[in-house]
């Protein structure tokens, strides 16, 4: 469809090169267009019944220029070669000097594909859609404490064109889909919920092949009935467990984007300069890869046209790298690490994780349970917030345990976790051999722009954190 729409507006190469030329004013650094159509669906069910649907079709481009840590960016939603100009010569303005600027030619950039380009919208017919979400619906009512089912089935198809004054003229074609279900249960007057779902780069026939309608839906009960046995969370300071996969979101947020190279260049985090220290327990080895097969968080090619790759953050406790963008990179003195992201071609590219997770340890869950004799083991999260210069956290946790004399005990609700990241990589004393990574949910809002995401971990203790909760741990 990107193919056809520049042919529509004669958008060829040497016409694009036309125009990013234009756009490289003299007295700038860097310039860049992005163009990008996208098709994103979704198909809602509620009370037994597929209530809503909704298709939205956007195509565009994204016209910047870069100036040392100065950026000017506009964007059209139509590409007429006029819209484009006017576009270009807004964000040409942040250059004070006339004439362009020569511009590399344009490179052959190895790739290698992260996920098949077709569109996944197509993998289902309509009915099939419709029969999907019928069919969860009937799995959830199969348990009878279960009052009420809601599903949602999601997919999107992204085609970009990135065309950079550095030499990259490159095409991806992204694929994403997504299942929610959620799950409400009710015994002797007490209601409770939960929800499970997953999804990835791939084509709606993938949750079919594998059996995870059923999957997503047995979670979810299975997450809501626990709820209906929890008792009221300890809280004060104690040992808590955190079970593998999702739980990874607070590396994430507690300290992935602590690792980002802009609050870096900008002196903002508190791993700012600290390049080859220890700052964590040599437990601790941290990765941010794109390059995973079909993952939500991975890419074939960032948002500037980089090939996506493995890179190591913290390696044994030693703080070994950040991520970049191009302008972040070059700013420091460094090279892109493929982390240039973007929501659209109406938002600039800025460093952004993709998939970040800890590496696999030593140590068994068993033997962290049996070494604790009053803590937390907290198996789900619902989300938190992190404080970036100050790496201070707090969490929620919708699946938790109390651990009694090394044993695990009855569920507990309305769990928070409260902490530095940097305290707590410091006091992860057990990390187990069993590495996940999430199903495919995650969503990570920075600067008011939205991108898909991975997390993960294998299970892991840490010796002392901040648990606040209902009672007070006596």
């Amino acid at each position: 469809m990107i193919e056809q729409l520049l042919d529509d507006h004669r958008l060829n190469q040497e016409k694009i090169t036309i125009l990013l030329s234009s756009l490289a004013a003299k007295g700038t650094d860097y310039a860049d267009l992005y163009f990008q159509h996208s098709a994103v669906e979704s198909w809602f069910l509620e009370e037994s019944i597929v209530k809503s649907g909704t298709y939205h079709i956007s195509h565009g481009v994204g016209a910047r220029a870069v100036s040392s840590d100065q950026t000017g960016f506009a964007y059209s939603d139509d590409l007429n070669i006029k819209a484009i100009e006017k576009a270009i010569s807004f964000a040409k303005g942040i250059s004070t000097q006339t004439g362009t600027r020569r511009i590399q030619a344009f490179q052959s950039i190895p790739q290698v594909a992260r996920y098949n380009g077709s569109n996944p919208l197509s993998s289902f017919s309509s009915q099939e859609k419709v029969n999907f979400l019928k069919r969860i619906d009937i799995l959830g009512r199969k348990e009878p404490k279960v009052k009420q089912v809601s599903a949602l089935i999601s997919g999107g198809f992204s085609e970009v064109l990135i065309a950079s004054t550095d030499g990259v003229f490159a095409k991806d074609y992204r694929p994403m889909v997504r299942v929610s279900v959620s799950i409400i249960v009710e015994h002797n007057g007490r209601t409770e919920s939960a929800s499970s779902g997953g999804g990835g780069r791939y084509n709606y026939r993938y949750f079919i092949d594998h059996a995870l309608d059923e999957i997503y839906v047995n979670e979810a009960i299975r997450q809501a009935l626990v709820a209906l046995e929890s008792k009221k969370a300890p809280a004060g300071n104690m040992p808590v467990i955190l079970g593998p996969g999702w739980p990874g979101v607070l590396l994430h947020e507690a300290i992935g984007h602590g690792l980002e190279g802009d609050f870096n260049r900008k002196k903002s985090s508190i791993f700012t300069n600290r390049i080859g220290e220890q700052v964590a327990s040599d437990k601790c080895t941290i990765v941010d890869n794109g390059t995973l097969e079909n993952r939500r968080g991975s890419l074939t090619i960032d948002d500037e046209g980089i090939p996506t790759q493995n890179t190591l953050l913290i390696e044994n406790g030693i703080l070994k790298g950040y991520l970049f963008d191009k302008m972040n990179a070059k700013l420091m003195n460094t090279v892109s690490t493929g982390n240039g992201r973007r929501e659209s071609y109406a938002h600039i590219p800025i460093p952004r994780m993709t998939n970040t997770y800890m590496l696999n340890g030593q140590d068994s869950l068993k033997n962290m349970i049996t070494s604790v004799d009053n803590g937390i083991y907290a198996v789900n999260f619902d989300g938190g917030q992190v404080n970036i210069t100050s790496g201070k956290f707090v969490f929620s946790a919708n699946e938790a345990y109390l651990i009694k004399n090394g044993k695990i005990m009855h569920p507990i609700k309305g769990v928070t976790l409260v902490g530095s990241g940097a305290e707590v990589l410091k006091k992860i004393s057990m990390v187990a051999n069993d590495l996940k990574l999430d199903n495919g949910v995650g969503v990570c809002g920075k600067d008011g722009q939205n991108v898909p995401v991975g997390v993960g971990q294998p299970s892991l203790k840490i010796d002392q954190l901040t648990v606040g909760g209902t009672e007070v741990n006596a």
